[in-house]
């Protein structure tokens, strides 16, 4: 069966509510899609809907966003009690869960008992294998990476994921719904790490260690970068959005799949992990933030 162009699609579900999930949730309402959030957890799906209500509030004040978009970006969005609810009807289903591939291959395994057969499965994956996980579901030729970047209402780039068997339909409708989300995209070969993962994760733990090896401080190692290269942000400052957590567990996915030194995990990484220094969702990590 034929996956569903880019103009047909209406009715987007997102699968996962936390930092990624509602993030692409209030995008894609933005941008004209009747979207259905779940998650897992009882409760979470509902307090998403409160962080974007507070976030377009805060555009409003800062002129970023008019009233009217507010209310009709609100509009768009309902929280759902199960994936069945929210992902029957959907032509677009965007999975942004935890980085745990047992996860991703149930959840994928369910939508395709859920969803129709033209429908498109993208998953926000940022290092796992796409290709296996559209193994999990029937016609894995629909299944494509749509990895977006925090936050999503801001960041332009999408990087869609071509696995093994994704077909270029699919890709054409994954390119579309890019486009209509108002980004950028760009399209890599299923492989781990992908693009931007590889580059950003080697760059951020380069960064870790020479800041363990005592060359430089925090902020002379991120200086470095914005002001040597361009970056508009360093390597610790972005590992601090991003969340150690989710740095950490990209880097030891792609140290089993690519061997070597360059993506083990420095010790200070694991070591903040540990004690809940996450970045700036948890208040701290290599800076200090508010809550």
């Amino acid at each position: 069966m034929a996956v569903v162009r880019a103009a047909e699609i209406q009715r987007v579900a997102v699968a996962g509510a936390g930092t990624m999930g509602h993030g692409i949730a209030r995008v894609a309402a933005q941008s004209g899609f009747e979207v259905r959030l779940f998650d897992g957890t009882p409760g979470v799906a509902d307090a998403a809907l409160e962080k974007i209500r507070s976030s377009l509030e805060e555009g409003v004040k800062r002129g970023k966003v008019s009233a009217r978009e507010r209310e009709e970006t609100l509009s768009r969005l309902s929280a759902k009690s199960s994936l069945q609810e929210s992902a029957a009807g959907a032509e677009l289903v965007i999975e942004a869960i935890p980085e745990r591939m047992e996860l991703k291959e149930l959840l994928f395994s369910e939508l395709g008992r859920i969803c129709s057969e033209s429908a498109l499965l993208g998953s926000n994956t940022s290092s796992l294998s796409l290709s296996r996980i559209a193994r999990s579901t029937v016609h894995p030729e629909r299944v494509v990476g749509l990895h977006f970047f925090n936050p999503p209402h801001r960041m332009k780039l999408l990087e869609v994921v071509r696995g093994e068997a994704t077909s270029d339909a699919a890709v054409e409708t994954a390119l579309g719904v890019a486009r209509k989300l108002g980004k950028d995209p760009i399209v890599v070969k299923d492989s781990p790490g992908f693009a931007t993962s590889r580059l950003g994760v080697a760059l951020g733990l380069e960064a870790m260690r020479m800041l363990e090896e005592g060359i430089a401080v925090v902020e002379d190692i991120d200086k470095a970068m914005e002001l040597g290269y361009g970056h508009p942000m360093g390597p610790l400052r972005v590992s601090d959005l991003v969340g150690l957590d989710v740095r950490l567990s990209i880097a030891e996915a792609l140290h089993r799949e690519l061997g070597g030194s360059r993506f083990e995990p420095p010790q200070i990484l694991r070591d903040k992990v540990r004690m809940g220094k996450l970045g700036k969702k948890s208040g701290a990590g290599f800076y200090p933030w508010e809550k």
